[in-house]
């Protein structure tokens, strides 16, 4: 069960006596009816509602506008509240845009954006601003949007079309406090230029690399996407230097508990176009990238099955080189990576079977030790359907496999205790009797 979350209580004084009573007396005295002012049942109610609200705003944020507006609702002047607490959130709104960083919106923008620009803004531009900014979401958007066109017809800031009672200016303050006022924090922007210039110089050390991983998890969701597309280009230009394209992984490997669905979607939407214009280096390089950050499950299966077969070919051509018990390792560690990254595409999942049981058991020289813990580590993770594709192809002489095993004693006793690293209630029933033979 989680922790509640305990506001502070906020107590405000109980109306004066006077102040209901003054009220009728000044309407009296102007000759004016006394309905044309708030009712007294109405201002004790909305007098009674206002703690609920301000307890949600920070007390940094409780100043002179709020205490305005705490005085405007004891004398029923909720048109004159209204407009204090939209001067308060809008005030709050162009704060946020500053922490933001002035700088870093121009850039976004394209256009200078200084601080007077911001206090010129008009309110519908501000908040449209916000929402670019991910400063508020298009739920904030819509609901202070309609805030914005109540404010404009019924308070004090322009003559009015009507009055608003106790009830509808509740849900006006508590929109204003829930979207602008009851959080104080604000996320920052991050310097493009300068967020280009690093990733494209020298090789980042570790307090560098740590401080760009940290302004990027402080931005918000749509400008730290929109960086992670720009990584994903740099790296797969043909152009960039290998330290750039390491530079580019290690803020991706840092950020990669934080890759939403949305940045997974524009990355493999940036890939599709790779494919779709014919960009075959940077189609490559882009399928390195969703690799080395442990991501080829997000691909497609035509893509995934093109990573696997190259790798497994790769394994392979090492396996029957020269000096192969010296060259396997490598090639062993990237097929062992590849596949825990996910499923193998059943597509390759017969040659990846085969290739791996045909290196662990080696030839008739040997086996490449260094690479044999590869290799273990990835037959003891093989599916029930791998297993039995392993122990039919051990017994068919049309592979290599079959054909070692059968032609030669070795490979036939490194079979079986490959065999050993599988737990028997793995094996399918299909295969056991194949199995049982092999294990004897």
């Amino acid at each position: 069960m989680s922790d509640l979350i305990v506001k502070e209580e906020l107590q405000l004084p109980s109306l004066p006596t006077t102040v209901l009573p003054a009220l009728a007396e000044l309407t009296a005295s102007l000759g004016i009816p006394r309905n044309v002012l708030a009712s007294s049942e109405e201002i004790e109610y909305a007098w009674k509602d206002l703690p609920r609200e301000l307890r949600e705003i920070p007390n940094d944020l409780r100043g002179e506008l709020i205490a305005r507006m705490c005085v405007a609702v004891s004398t029923g002047l909720f048109d004159g509240a209204m407009n204090y607490a939209w001067n308060a959130a809008i005030l709050q709104l162009r704060q946020k845009i500053r922490n933001f960083g002035l700088a870093v919106v121009a850039q976004i923008q394209q256009s200078d954006f200084e601080e007077r620009h911001l206090l010129e803004l008009q309110d519908s531009r501000l908040l449209e601003l916000c929402l670019k900014l991910n400063i508020i979401n298009e739920d904030g958007f819509f609901f202070l949007d309609q805030c914005r066109d109540v404010r404009n017809n019924f308070s004090a800031a322009h003559p009015t079309m009507g009055t608003v009672n106790d009830r509808e200016f509740t849900t006006f303050l508590n929109r204003c406090v829930r979207y602008a006022l009851a959080d104080s924090s604000s996320p920052k922007g991050v310097d493009i230029g300068s967020f280009i210039s690093a990733v494209k110089g020298p090789r980042f050390n570790l307090n560098q690399c740590n401080i760009w991983i940290e302004r990027l998890q402080e931005t918000h969701d749509a400008q730290r996407q929109m960086l992670l597309n720009m990584v994903h280009g740099i790296y797969c230009d043909p152009a960039t230097p290998e330290p750039s394209r390491l530079n580019s992984l290690d803020i991706c490997h840092g950020l990669k508990n934080q890759l939403t669905s949305t940045v997974r979607s524009e990355l493999i939407n940036n890939h599709s176009e790779y494919v779709a214009k014919g960009l075959e280096d940077k189609h490559v390089a882009s399928l390195q990238f969703f690799e080395k950050l442990g991501l080829l499950g997000i691909l497609n299966e035509s893509e995934q099955h093109t990573v696997f077969s190259r790798a497994i070919d790769r394994l392979w051509n090492a396996h029957n080189g020269m000096n192969n018990f010296y060259n396997e390792a490598p090639f062993a560690e990237r097929l062992l990576e590849l596949s825990q990254q996910g499923a193998i595409p059943e597509t390759v999942q017969e040659q990846f079977v085969q290739t791996v049981g045909s290196c662990r058991t080696g030839n008739g020289y040997g086996v490449a030790n260094n690479a044999v813990s590869y290799y273990n580590k990835i037959i003891q993770g093989f599916s029930p359907r791998e297993i039995a594709t392993l122990i039919r192809s051990a017994g068919d002489n049309s592979n290599p496999l079959g054909r070692r095993i059968r032609n030669d004693s070795s490979c036939k006793r490194n079979f079986k205790s490959l065999l050993n690293l599988i737990d028997a209630s793995s094996v399918p029933s299909g295969v056991k009797t194949a199995y049982d033979q092999f294990i004897r």
